[in-house]
Protein backbone atom coordinates (compact mmCIF):
# COMPACT_ATOMS: atom_id res chain seq x y z
CA UNK A 1 0.00 0.00 0.00
CA UNK A 2 2.86 2.65 0.68
CA UNK A 3 4.72 1.64 -2.09
CA UNK A 4 1.66 2.40 -4.48
CA UNK A 5 1.07 5.72 -2.57
CA UNK A 6 4.51 6.43 -2.89
CA UNK A 7 4.45 5.81 -6.93
CA UNK A 8 1.80 7.74 -7.01
CA UNK A 9 3.79 10.86 -5.48
CA UNK A 10 6.05 10.03 -7.84
CA UNK A 11 3.78 10.25 -10.83
CA UNK A 12 2.39 14.06 -9.43
CA UNK A 13 5.50 15.32 -9.05
CA UNK A 14 6.83 13.98 -12.73
CA UNK A 15 3.66 15.55 -13.89
CA UNK A 16 4.17 18.95 -12.10
CA UNK A 17 7.80 18.87 -13.29
CA UNK A 18 6.79 18.52 -16.91
CA UNK A 19 4.19 21.26 -16.69
CA UNK A 20 6.16 23.64 -15.02
CA UNK A 21 8.89 24.20 -17.96
CA UNK A 22 6.10 24.64 -20.36
CA UNK A 23 4.69 27.18 -18.20
CA UNK A 24 7.23 29.13 -17.80
CA UNK A 25 8.70 29.47 -21.18
CA UNK A 26 5.14 30.58 -22.15
CA UNK A 27 5.16 32.95 -19.85
CA UNK A 28 8.57 34.07 -20.85
CA UNK A 29 7.17 34.53 -24.64
CA UNK A 30 3.78 36.31 -23.82
CA UNK A 31 6.67 38.56 -21.75
CA UNK A 32 8.16 39.45 -24.38
CA UNK A 33 5.58 39.59 -26.66
CA UNK A 34 4.23 42.67 -25.00
CA UNK A 35 7.63 43.92 -24.74
CA UNK A 36 7.24 44.01 -28.50
CA UNK A 37 4.30 45.27 -29.48
CA UNK A 38 5.83 45.63 -33.04
CA UNK A 39 4.94 41.82 -33.21
CA UNK A 40 1.19 42.40 -33.20
CA UNK A 41 1.87 43.71 -36.86
CA UNK A 42 2.12 40.76 -38.83
CA UNK A 43 -0.76 39.41 -36.87
CA UNK A 44 -3.03 42.20 -37.01
CA UNK A 45 -2.15 44.31 -40.23
CA UNK A 46 -2.23 41.72 -42.73
CA UNK A 47 -5.47 39.85 -42.02
CA UNK A 48 -7.39 43.07 -41.46
CA UNK A 49 -5.98 43.90 -44.82
CA UNK A 50 -7.06 40.87 -46.94
CA UNK A 51 -10.47 41.03 -45.45
CA UNK A 52 -11.00 44.92 -45.76
CA UNK A 53 -9.86 45.04 -49.42
CA UNK A 54 -10.96 41.59 -51.16
CA UNK A 55 -14.41 42.72 -49.87
CA UNK A 56 -14.36 45.88 -51.25
CA UNK A 57 -12.88 45.31 -54.23
CA UNK A 58 -14.59 42.07 -55.33
CA UNK A 59 -18.07 42.48 -54.30
CA UNK A 60 -19.17 41.88 -58.05
CA UNK A 61 -17.97 38.40 -57.73
CA UNK A 62 -20.74 36.84 -55.92
CA UNK A 63 -23.22 37.74 -58.83
CA UNK A 64 -21.54 35.17 -60.77
CA UNK A 65 -23.80 31.62 -61.41
CA UNK A 66 -22.93 29.27 -58.75
CA UNK A 67 -21.02 31.38 -56.05
CA UNK A 68 -22.13 30.01 -53.05
CA UNK A 69 -23.23 33.19 -50.97
CA UNK A 70 -24.60 36.85 -51.56
CA UNK A 71 -22.53 38.06 -48.83
CA UNK A 72 -18.74 38.72 -49.79
CA UNK A 73 -17.68 39.36 -46.43
CA UNK A 74 -18.92 35.30 -45.22
CA UNK A 75 -16.89 34.00 -47.68
CA UNK A 76 -13.23 35.74 -47.44
CA UNK A 77 -13.45 35.93 -43.78
CA UNK A 78 -12.07 32.19 -43.02
CA UNK A 79 -9.42 33.26 -45.54
CA UNK A 80 -8.41 35.76 -43.16
CA UNK A 81 -8.66 33.86 -40.38
CA UNK A 82 -6.18 30.86 -41.44
CA UNK A 83 -3.66 33.64 -42.53
CA UNK A 84 -3.66 35.44 -39.93
CA UNK A 85 -3.21 32.78 -37.67
CA UNK A 86 -0.62 30.87 -39.31
CA UNK A 87 1.32 34.15 -38.81
CA UNK A 88 1.10 32.68 -35.17
CA UNK A 89 3.21 29.78 -36.46
CA UNK A 90 5.61 31.64 -38.42
CA UNK A 91 5.89 34.11 -35.51
CA UNK A 92 6.64 31.57 -33.43
CA UNK A 93 9.33 29.54 -35.28
CA UNK A 94 11.28 33.08 -35.58
CA UNK A 95 10.67 32.76 -31.72
CA UNK A 96 13.01 29.73 -31.44
CA UNK A 97 15.18 31.02 -34.28
CA UNK A 98 16.21 33.83 -32.33
CA UNK A 99 16.68 31.87 -28.95
CA UNK A 100 19.05 29.46 -30.88
CA UNK A 101 21.10 32.50 -31.89
CA UNK A 102 20.98 33.86 -29.20
CA UNK A 103 22.23 30.55 -27.04
CA UNK A 104 19.30 30.82 -24.74
CA UNK A 105 18.27 27.56 -26.97
CA UNK A 106 21.86 25.81 -25.79
CA UNK A 107 21.29 27.01 -21.82
CA UNK A 108 17.68 24.97 -22.44
CA UNK A 109 18.94 21.60 -23.40
CA UNK A 110 22.05 20.97 -20.85
CA UNK A 111 19.21 21.95 -18.05
CA UNK A 112 16.95 19.16 -16.83
CA UNK A 113 13.97 20.06 -18.72
CA UNK A 114 12.29 17.59 -20.21
CA UNK A 115 13.04 17.49 -24.73
CA UNK A 116 8.94 17.34 -25.15
CA UNK A 117 8.18 20.12 -22.95
CA UNK A 118 10.65 22.31 -25.18
CA UNK A 119 8.48 21.52 -28.51
CA UNK A 120 5.49 21.87 -26.22
CA UNK A 121 5.92 25.34 -24.64
CA UNK A 122 5.76 27.04 -28.36
CA UNK A 123 3.43 25.45 -29.47
CA UNK A 124 0.65 26.24 -26.79
CA UNK A 125 2.09 29.83 -27.12
CA UNK A 126 1.28 29.64 -30.62
CA UNK A 127 -2.17 28.26 -30.24
CA UNK A 128 -2.24 31.81 -27.60
CA UNK A 129 -0.98 33.91 -29.90
CA UNK A 130 -3.46 32.77 -32.45
CA UNK A 131 -6.41 34.17 -30.60
CA UNK A 132 -5.73 37.84 -31.03
CA UNK A 133 -6.44 37.43 -35.21
CA UNK A 134 -9.03 35.41 -34.82
CA UNK A 135 -10.74 37.41 -32.51
CA UNK A 136 -9.89 40.27 -34.29
CA UNK A 137 -11.24 39.52 -37.47
CA UNK A 138 -14.31 38.19 -36.34
CA UNK A 139 -15.19 40.85 -34.72
CA UNK A 140 -14.27 42.89 -37.88
CA UNK A 141 -16.01 40.73 -40.13
CA UNK A 142 -19.60 41.04 -37.56
CA UNK A 143 -18.78 45.04 -37.86
CA UNK A 144 -18.81 44.11 -41.92
CA UNK A 145 -22.12 42.48 -41.64
CA UNK A 146 -20.98 38.71 -41.75
CA UNK A 147 -23.62 36.05 -40.55
CA UNK A 148 -23.16 33.24 -39.02
CA UNK A 149 -26.11 30.55 -40.19
CA UNK A 150 -24.07 27.73 -38.34
CA UNK A 151 -24.35 28.84 -35.20
CA UNK A 152 -21.92 29.11 -32.32
CA UNK A 153 -21.13 25.45 -33.54
CA UNK A 154 -19.95 27.70 -36.87
CA UNK A 155 -17.58 29.78 -34.56
CA UNK A 156 -16.08 27.15 -32.58
CA UNK A 157 -14.87 25.37 -36.03
CA UNK A 158 -13.62 28.84 -37.10
CA UNK A 159 -11.13 28.65 -33.98
CA UNK A 160 -10.53 25.22 -33.97
CA UNK A 161 -9.42 26.08 -37.96
CA UNK A 162 -7.55 28.84 -37.33
CA UNK A 163 -5.77 27.28 -34.17
CA UNK A 164 -5.41 23.87 -36.06
CA UNK A 165 -3.48 25.53 -38.95
CA UNK A 166 -1.25 27.25 -36.67
CA UNK A 167 -0.20 24.45 -34.87
CA UNK A 168 1.02 22.89 -38.09
CA UNK A 169 2.61 25.86 -39.49
CA UNK A 170 3.98 26.26 -35.95
CA UNK A 171 5.40 22.46 -35.75
CA UNK A 172 6.71 22.91 -39.37
CA UNK A 173 8.73 26.20 -38.35
CA UNK A 174 10.20 24.16 -35.42
CA UNK A 175 11.26 21.50 -37.51
CA UNK A 176 13.03 23.84 -40.35
CA UNK A 177 15.06 26.32 -37.80
CA UNK A 178 15.77 23.24 -35.23
CA UNK A 179 17.30 21.77 -38.26
CA UNK A 180 19.43 25.07 -40.13
CA UNK A 181 19.52 26.56 -36.74
CA UNK A 182 19.34 30.44 -38.59
CA UNK A 183 16.86 32.79 -38.49
CA UNK A 184 16.83 33.51 -41.93
CA UNK A 185 15.24 30.02 -42.44
CA UNK A 186 12.18 31.79 -41.62
CA UNK A 187 11.87 32.55 -44.98
CA UNK A 188 10.64 28.87 -46.09
CA UNK A 189 8.50 28.81 -43.59
CA UNK A 190 6.74 32.00 -44.54
CA UNK A 191 7.05 31.74 -48.17
CA UNK A 192 5.42 27.74 -46.90
CA UNK A 193 2.68 29.24 -45.65
CA UNK A 194 1.66 31.71 -48.68
CA UNK A 195 2.18 28.72 -50.65
CA UNK A 196 -0.16 26.36 -49.13
CA UNK A 197 -3.11 28.88 -48.54
CA UNK A 198 -2.97 31.28 -51.93
CA UNK A 199 -3.57 27.99 -54.51
CA UNK A 200 -6.73 27.21 -52.87
CA UNK A 201 -10.84 27.85 -52.07
CA UNK A 202 -9.25 31.45 -50.67
CA UNK A 203 -11.17 33.47 -52.49
CA UNK A 204 -12.90 31.09 -55.02
CA UNK A 205 -15.06 28.33 -54.78
CA UNK A 206 -13.57 25.28 -56.73
CA UNK A 207 -16.33 25.59 -59.42
CA UNK A 208 -15.34 28.68 -60.20
CA UNK A 209 -11.74 28.08 -61.07
CA UNK A 210 -10.33 25.96 -64.16
CA UNK A 211 -7.27 24.74 -65.38
CA UNK A 212 -4.09 24.15 -63.27
CA UNK A 213 -5.18 26.01 -60.14
CA UNK A 214 -8.49 23.52 -59.92
CA UNK A 215 -6.34 21.07 -59.99
CA UNK A 216 -3.63 22.58 -57.54
CA UNK A 217 -7.24 23.81 -55.09
CA UNK A 218 -8.48 19.95 -55.25
CA UNK A 219 -5.08 18.77 -54.12
CA UNK A 220 -4.41 21.77 -51.65
CA UNK A 221 -4.78 20.11 -47.75
CA UNK A 222 -6.01 24.35 -47.31
CA UNK A 223 -9.16 23.26 -49.23
CA UNK A 224 -10.47 20.71 -46.48
CA UNK A 225 -9.08 23.29 -44.04
CA UNK A 226 -10.76 26.07 -45.56
CA UNK A 227 -14.07 24.33 -46.00
CA UNK A 228 -14.20 23.42 -42.51
CA UNK A 229 -13.15 26.89 -40.80
CA UNK A 230 -15.60 28.63 -43.42
CA UNK A 231 -19.01 26.58 -43.66
CA UNK A 232 -20.47 28.15 -40.26
CA UNK A 233 -20.20 31.61 -42.41
CA UNK A 234 -22.10 29.83 -45.16
CA UNK A 235 -24.69 27.41 -43.92
CA UNK A 236 -25.22 24.39 -41.35
CA UNK A 237 -22.30 22.75 -39.95
CA UNK A 238 -22.26 19.27 -41.31
CA UNK A 239 -19.65 16.53 -40.57
CA UNK A 240 -18.91 16.14 -43.99
CA UNK A 241 -17.18 19.05 -44.37
CA UNK A 242 -16.08 19.04 -40.90
CA UNK A 243 -13.47 15.75 -40.74
CA UNK A 244 -11.34 16.47 -43.34
CA UNK A 245 -10.49 19.78 -42.16
CA UNK A 246 -9.94 17.81 -38.89
CA UNK A 247 -7.84 15.03 -40.30
CA UNK A 248 -5.65 17.74 -41.81
CA UNK A 249 -4.74 19.04 -38.68
CA UNK A 250 -4.09 16.09 -36.82
CA UNK A 251 -1.97 14.77 -40.21
CA UNK A 252 0.26 17.43 -40.33
CA UNK A 253 0.70 17.87 -36.71
CA UNK A 254 1.48 13.96 -36.45
CA UNK A 255 4.05 14.53 -39.24
CA UNK A 256 6.00 17.88 -38.33
CA UNK A 257 5.80 17.61 -34.69
CA UNK A 258 7.60 14.50 -34.50
CA UNK A 259 10.00 16.03 -36.81
CA UNK A 260 10.61 18.90 -34.92
CA UNK A 261 11.13 17.13 -31.94
CA UNK A 262 13.88 14.78 -33.80
CA UNK A 263 15.66 18.03 -35.20
CA UNK A 264 15.86 19.26 -31.39
CA UNK A 265 17.54 15.49 -30.09
CA UNK A 266 20.12 16.10 -32.99
CA UNK A 267 21.06 19.20 -31.70
CA UNK A 268 21.81 17.82 -28.49
CA UNK A 269 24.07 14.97 -29.82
Amino acid sequence: MTAALDTERDRSRSRVSSLFPVVWMCHRNLTRFTRLPAILVPLIVMPVFFLVVFTSSFDGITRLDGYPTENLINWVVAFALLQGAMFSGVGTAGTVANDIENGFMDRLLVSPVRRGAIIVAPLTYTAIRALIPLTLVTVLAFAMNADVPGGILGIVLAYTGGIGGALVIGCFGLGVVLRTGDVRAMTIVQMTSFLVIFPSIGQVPIALLDGWMEQVARVNPATNLLRMTRQGYLGDVTWADTWPGLLVIACGIAVFGPWARAELIRRTR
